[in-house]
C-alpha cells in the first residue's frame, strides 16, 4: 500500500485540513533530531495501519460490528493521524524524502506481520488492542506536553483524544468477548504483560530504520543505530509521560474492583515508572 494510496480515504482527513501548517515555528523543531525521530517515525507507523486493519478483519470476519468500525472507522482515522503527521514531517523537516522511507518501512513491514502473530482467542486480542491504544493514547500524550511548537502540539493532543476514543471501542469489544470466552485474570495479566513489555516493536525498529537509511544512504545499517535513537527518546519523553493515565488503561481489563483499583494503581504507576526508566 503506497502512502498516497492512504492519504484522504473517503474524506477522512477533515480535520487535517484545518491544521495550520503555514504557522509552523520552524525555529524551535528544525535543529531538534529527537523530536525529528519521533515524529517521523510515528508517520510511518500510522500509515501502516491499512497492513494491522487486515489481519484484524480476517481474524474477526464473521463479526459484522467489529469489521464494520474497523474498516469504516477505526483504519480511516489512524491514516488520518498519518496525514497530519506526515504533513508536519514534510513542513518541518523537508529534507528528509519521506515517499523513500515509507516505501521502504512497508516493504519490510508487510511480510512481517499476519494473522498468526495475534492472539489465541478474540477475548485476549481485544486486550492486546487496548494494549496499543493505551501505548499510543500516552505516547501522543505526551508528545503533546513536551512540545513547545503550537502546531506540533495541537497534532498530538488531537490524536491522543482519538486513541483514547479507540481504546473505549476495543475495551467494549473485549467485554462482549469476555462473556463469551471467559478468559481467566491470569490470562489477561499475561497478554497485558506481553503486549506492554514490546518496547522494541519491529514497526518502530523498521520505522527508524528507514528513515535512517534515507538521509544516510552509504551508511550501512546497524541495530545499534536504532538504540541510540530510541534511548535519546526515551531521555525526552520519561519527564513528560503520563503514567497514571497509562497504568489506569492497562488495568482496566482485569476488572478489578474500585478499592483494589485504588490501591494497585499508585503502585503500578511507581513501577511503571520504573521500567520506563530501564
Amino acid at each position: 500500500m503506497s502512502a498516497a494510496a492512504a492519504s484522504h480515504p473517503g474524506g477522512a482527513a477533515s480535520w487535517v485540513e484545518r491544521i495550520p501548517y503555514d504557522t509552523l515555528d520552524l525555529a524551535r523543531v528544525r535543529d531538534d533530531t529527537v523530536l525529528f525521530h519521533m515524529v517521523s517515525s510515528a508517520s510511518l507507523i500510522e500509515f501502516a495501519s491499512g497492513v494491522y486493519t487486515r489481519n484484524l478483519v480476517e481474524f474477526f470476519h464473521d463479526d459484522d460490528e467489529v469489521v464494520d468500525w474497523l474498516t469504516q472507522s477505526w483504519e480511516k482515522e489512524e491514516l488520518q493521524h498519518g496525514e497530519a503527521l506526515k504533513r508536519y514531517v514534510q513542513t518541518a523537516w523537508p529534507d528528509l524524502d519521506w515517499e523513500s522511507a515509507y516505501e521502504g518501512f512497508i516493504a519490510e513491514l508487510v511480510p512481517y506481520y499476519s494473522v498468526d502473530r495475534l492472539a489465541q482467542t478474540r477475548a485476549l486480542e481485544m486486550v492486546g488492542r487496548c494494549v496499543v491504544e493505551s501505548g499510543t493514547a500516552t505516547f501522543y500524550r505526551m508528545m503533546s506536553a513536551l512540545a513547545s511548537e503550537p502546531v506540533l502540539k495541537r497534532v498530538a493532543k488531537k490524536i491522543s483524544a482519538d486513541e483514547v476514543r479507540h481504546y473505549k471501542h476495543f475495551y467494549r469489544y473485549y467485554l462482549r468477548y469476555r462473556e463469551i470466552e471467559k478468559p481467566g485474570r491470569s490470562a489477561v495479566l499475561r497478554m497485558l504483560w506481553a503486549r506492554s513489555s514490546e518496547i522494541d516493536a519491529e514497526d518502530v525498529v523498521y520505522a527508524v530504520k528507514h528513515i535512517l537509511r534515507v538521509r544516510n544512504p552509504h551508511v550501512r545499517w546497524h541495530r545499534s543505530e536504532y538504540e541510540a535513537v530510541r534511548n535519546a527518546s526515551l531521555r525526552l519523553a520519561r519527564p513528560h509521560y503520563p503514567y497514571r493515565m497509562a497504568v489506569k488503561m492497562l488495568l482496566k481489563p482485569l476488572g478489578l474492583n474500585a478499592a483494589i483499583s485504588r490501591v494497585v494503581a499508585p503502585a503500578a504507576a511507581y513501577a511503571a515508572r520504573l521500567f520506563f526508566l530501564r
